[in-house]
């Protein structure tokens, strides 16, 4: 299985010829040309290749004598052309549901998809998250020489823990397991005295390099969890990465040894404070072999560390995806680096970060790891790898409230809420050999131990019904009757190859082959039938389509359907447009024509020919009406007494402007017009047109006014007017007075100005004396006069 990723100038003079030539083109293509039909195209299986619109028809005598590429294209085109839904073959798309399989987490769990290349089919898979879990916590532990410290931090881990996650989980269970790297050189020392304790130089005891150890399997015995952590012994190795990618490959897939609970939430967790080996590593020490993703613990050694390079990081996503197992990865700040970029590629992965291997530290890592990991969730979708590039998909979660979409995951789920994934598979293309197919898709919500199984039905070659024939390829002889026989009718034609009266074998327009006729393909359009009398360009065209699409080209010849006629089938065969709403036909002043009324006196217009513009004024038409109407005393009068004159719907109304409707309801044909009767009174009145029926509405209001009224109104206005012209005049006289008291001051001021160039004086034109007087002291005022005489305009001022 292979998991799918988420995914200038002047122009030239002929250009407008071109467009022109190209125009014609477009408007003669084939229809389907581009989406379904193709010259190339010989079967059904190659037609319905060309995409899920494409449809065959296998209709024994659709088309007779036609290629058999006209067999495809798209349904309304051959529908047209005569095939019957029955006679069919195309794209057919089913999704469904068992609901049998019951399931609490995960829901459906099986579905079946039927495709074909090109289709695609969506369906909802439900996640729910269940309030507490079961979880099964397996300790992976590095046991290298640097890591003494922090496998004695492990003694006192594991009843704590076990008190914390009673706040989140229904029951933990422990295992317990440890890794170094491959016992090979260049990895270990392989000297004797090395190979079984690594630490000899420092007198020190130590355990043999190992790949993988499962020390403990899941229980849920907290004293036996510590009394086996206290009996670990470190080991040793030369160069600095190690097996961890190795051994937890082993710990997901040794299901049995491991003893991984069905019902539980699988966590690994990884210590160490190196960053591990990658696949390819192992050719350093001259193992080519690639891993097989299998278990192999013998002993609860692994066996096969010696033989077998390390994982790739897609084998071990896959194997963590299969077994529902979160991996959490504990190590020091130094290597978080390294980590971070490896969480990114393993799905359900976290990584925490420990600033020291302390008990404290690493119970608030898992409980948190626990509850980030719980609130994500995510699917996974893989496919059977031989198939996987002839698929695509595409996932699109609906979160629930609270939760935050990223990407294809939800993040912040709470317990209890549904997680829902709108997830869409494609086919791109068949097999090679052509084959219909059937694979299996796993959609795999991560860290859950329930899954989607997907099975995806291709169909890639036609059933065309109950007798199998498709009828591809063209037409071949019988083996029935000799050769000569199949000669002289290849040579000298076939009178079934002849219409009734013609004396040349399919129209001139095919080959007689085995009494059938071959028609010749155009470059026009196509050329069928019996005799190849049939086409699909020699007939007129109408809004575009050829016959207007209500009919079938027959030598030059539009041949109709039923209710429709005319040159171009355009014109329908019924009369019931034509008809007035009185019942007659275009109000007996014409006839039916293409359904439109063809007036037989060309001063009649409107629909129903029940206008005539060029007659007497339309509001004279009805003054004898009014008179009629008038002379019964309007209101109190029987309308009917005026039937001969009048219009055939009259009413009487106190204000005829108030019956004119809005423009989006408005009688045609409205006039609103007046009435002078025999004693000087305006009527009113108003015509209208609906449908052929006319309406008259008639004021019961008069205008009347007598000859005293008109001549005052005669003095009123030439008062009125004299008054006007009086005030006009007044007004003119005052404007001009203004302007010439304005120009004669403006000359009095110009025989003042000074034209020299010393400005520092003001002339005095007359004599002035100015008394000063000073009362205080009041006994003795002071009075002084000072006489300014008149100074010429020349001399300076002092």
């Amino acid at each position: 299985m292979t998991p799918w990723p988420f995914a200038f100038g002047r122009f030239p003079r002929c250009l407008p010829l071109c467009l022109v030539v190209l125009a014609a083109c477009a408007g003669a293509a084939r229809p389907g040309e581009g989406e379904c039909w193709s010259s190339r195209i010989s079967s059904c299986t190659e037609c319905l290749a060309r995409g899920p619109q494409c449809t065959w028809c296998f209709k024994q005598d659709f088309l007779e004598g036609a290629s058999s590429s006209y067999r495809c294209d798209l349904p309304a085109s051959l529908l047209k052309r005569g095939c019957e839904p029955e006679f069919m073959e195309q794209t057919e798309i089913k999704v469904e549901v068992n609901a049998t399989i019951s399931s609490t987490q995960v829901s459906p769990r099986d579905i079946s998809i039927h495709l074909r290349p090109g289709s695609h089919a969506s369906f909802i898979v439900a996640v729910k998250q269940l309030p507490r879990y079961p979880v099964d916590l397996y300790y992976l532990v590095d046991v290298s020489a640097s890591m003494q410290e922090n496998l004695d931090h492990l003694k006192t881990v594991g009843v704590a823990l076990t008190l914390r996650m009673t706040e989140h989980s229904s029951d933990l269970w422990l295992g317990f397991g440890s890794f170094v790297d491959k016992p090979v050189s260049p990895y270990i020392n392989v000297h004797p005295s090395k190979i079984n304790n690594p630490c000899s130089d420092y007198e020190i005891r130590c355990r043999p390099a190992h790949g993988f150890h499962h020390v403990l399997s899941m229980t849920g015995n907290m004293s036996e969890f510590t009394r086996v952590i206290k009996r670990q012994r470190i080991s040793g190795n030369m160069d600095t990465p190690e097996g961890g990618l190795d051994a937890m490959l082993q710990a997901a897939v040794c299901q049995k040894a491991v003893g991984w609970r069905s019902e539980a939430k699988h966590l690994l967790l990884l210590m160490t404070d190196q960053p591990s080996h990658l696949a390819l590593d192992s050719r350093l020490a001259g193992i080519v072999a690639p891993h097989d993703g299998q278990c192999h613990l013998e002993n609860n050694v692994y066996t096969g560390s010696t033989r077998m390079d390390h994982p790739t990081l897609g084998q071990l996503s896959d194997k963590l995806l299969e077994n529902n197992i979160y991996s959490i990865f504990a190590v020091e700040n130094k290597q978080q680096q390294w980590y971070e970029e490896l969480v990114h590629l393993l799905p359900g992965s976290y990584l925490g970060k420990l600033g020291i291997f302390q008990a404290p530290n690493l119970i608030d890592l898992v409980v948190d790891a626990y509850k980030r990991l719980l609130s994500e969730v995510d699917v996974s979708v893989t496919i059977d790898d031989q198939a996987v590039s002839r698929y695509w998909v595409s996932v699109s979660p609906l979160c629930p409230p609270g939760s935050t979409a990223d990407g294809s995951r939800c993040t912040g789920v709470k317990p209890e809420q549904t997680v829902y994934f709108n997830i869409t598979v494609g086919q791109h293309s068949c097999a090679t050999e052509g084959e219909d197919e059937e694979i299996t898709m796993m959609v795999r919500p991560i860290g859950y131990n329930e899954s989607t199984k997907v099975r995806i039905h291709s169909r890639c070659r036609c059933s065309c019904g109950s007798t199998g024939r498709c009828q591809d390829g063209n037409l071949f002889c019988s083996t029935e009757g000799t050769k000569q026989e199949h000669q002289h009718e290849l040579n000298h034609g076939d009178s079934n190859c002849r219409a009734d009266g013609s004396t040349v074998d399919c129209s001139g327009r095919g080959t007689c082959l085995c009494g059938r006729c071959a028609c010749e393909q155009s470059r026009l359009g196509l050329v069928h039938g019996k005799y190849c009398q049939i086409d699909d360009f020699s007939c007129p065209y109408h809004d575009g389509l050829l016959c207007g699409g209500r009919g079938v080209c027959v030598l030059g010849e539009c041949k109709c359907e039923e209710q429709w006629g005319g040159e171009s089938c355009s014109c329908p065969t019924s009369t019931d447009t034509c008809q007035s709403p009185d019942g007659s036909m275009c109000s007996g002043r014409g006839r039916c024509v293409c359904g439109k009324c063809l007036c037989d006196d060309p001063k009649f217009l409107g629909n129903f020919c029940e206008r005539c513009p060029l007659c007497q004024n339309s509001c004279q038409a009805y003054w004898k009406c009014v008179d009629c109407h008038l002379s019964q005393g309007l209101a109190l009068a029987d309308p009917r007494k005026c039937n001969s004159s009048c219009a055939s719907s009259v009413d009487f109304v106190d204000d005829v402007s108030g019956q004119t409707t809005s423009a989006a309801t408005s009688h045609s044909g409205e006039i609103l017009c007046k009435y002078i009767s025999n004693d000087s009174c305006r009527y009113r009145f108003q015509t209208s047109s609906e449908s052929g029926e006319k309406h008259l509405y008639i004021s019961t209001r008069p205008e009347c006014s007598s000859r005293g009224q008109l001549v005052g109104t005669f003095l009123s206005v030439c008062a009125l007017t004299v008054m006007c012209g009086l005030v006009v005049v007044v007004l003119s006289r005052m404007f001009v007075q203004n302007r010439r008291r304005a120009r004669e001051g403006a000359a009095e001021v110009e025989d003042f100005i000074c034209t020299g160039k010393d400005l520092s004086y003001i002339p005095t034109t007359n004599e002035k004396t100015v008394t000063y007087r000073r009362d205080c002291p009041s006994e003795r005022p002071v009075e002084m006069d000072i006489h300014v005489p008149k100074m010429p305009l020349g001399d300076p001022w002092p």
